[in-house]
């Protein structure tokens, strides 16, 4: 028996996160194979070190795939796995509770730690207290946070193997589709995020505090839930254990407080730098580098050196 994986979308190239992925599926020591979508260059992803096997399963349909559809790929190629398994991604924590529900078996989410053959850690309460769950030995069936493994090395030569995919469920389709950051990196595998809170006092003084100084870093904007449900962004941007975690080498927090949803989805930043007013503020005891100051002054000063420097 085997693993599978099932490769993160991106827009170009081989997701980080699918690397981090693959990864953790060798885990349990046995043949590692990657499952690729639609257009997805397959090639690029068998130069993946420790992959056994590329199955690219290409159709119009997974252009923009829905779960329902990738759940049935999934389940006609189950039989021959022994784990199938995927960075926490929309799409896979999406479709791979649908494969364990047709298989009756328990499905995983967003394992931090692997114990053993059928054993896990994952957060709980917010991200403050990591709980060991004993899957039922069988067919495993889980989603992984990718940051919290190493990515796979490059320089490997796996074999690309065409599949076919079983007929569309049809019962959704897809009317459009919006990228809530435009140009800038993906939130969930920038290397430098700045997000912003509540504090902001509203979307146009969110967009115009911040974008200068994500433009000048090429950073990623992100949002606690309060900015996101006041309208200051989009959900799409929200960080945090219900929004997306994120793992960058730079963190700026811009006046937010540090909610423990948010905190226990940026923990794994390398390096976290604060901005606020309040030097109580629990982000400011879990940053590396806290600056008690107003974030409208202390953001343009730092976009001003930003730029002498790059212009120095």
């Amino acid at each position: 028996m085997s693993v599978l994986v099932l490769a993160d979308i991106a827009a170009t190239g081989v997701a980080l996160a699918t690397r981090q992925a693959v990864r953790a599926a060798q885990h349990w020591g046995l043949p590692v194979d990657l499952l690729v979508l639609g257009s997805t260059e397959a090639a690029a992803h068998a130069q993946i070190a420790g992959v056994r096997r590329v199955l690219h399963a290409d159709a119009p349909r997974f252009a923009q795939p829905q779960a329902e559809d990738v759940a049935r790929l999934l389940n006609s190629l189950a039989g021959d796995y022994t784990v199938i398994l995927a960075a926490h991604g929309s799409l896979a924590r999406n479709a791979l509770p649908r494969v364990a529900a047709l298989h009756d078996v328990g499905m995983i989410s967003e394992a931090v730690a692997l114990l053993g053959p059928n054993s896990y850690q994952r957060p709980i309460y917010a991200g403050n207290l990591l709980a060991t769950v004993d899957n039922r030995p069988g067919l495993q069936i889980l989603t992984v946070r990718a940051s919290r493994f190493e990515a796979a090395a490059q320089g490997g030569q796996a074999e690309c193997v065409a599949i076919t995919a079983p007929a569309a469920d049809g019962r959704s389709r897809v009317t459009g589709q919006k990228t809530a950051g435009g140009e800038r990196p993906e939130l969930g595998s920038a290397r430098v995020v700045v997000s912003g809170g509540r504090s902001l006092g509203s979307a146009e003084r969110f967009h115009a505090c911040l974008a200068p100084l994500a433009d000048r870093l090429g950073a990623a904007i992100g949002a606690t839930r309060a900015a996101v449900d006041s309208g200051y962004a989009p959900n799409e941007w929200q960080v945090g254990q219900t929004g997306t975690v994120v793992a960058p080498d730079l963190y700026i927090a811009v006046g937010l407080s540090g909610a423990l949803q948010h905190t226990a989805g940026i923990k794994d930043s390398r390096v976290i730098v604060a901005i606020n007013q309040d030097p109580e503020a629990p982000i400011m005891q879990l940053a590396d580098y806290s600056l008690v100051a107003d974030l409208f002054d202390a953001v343009p000063e730092l976009v001003r050196h930003l730029h002498t420097e790059a212009t120095a």
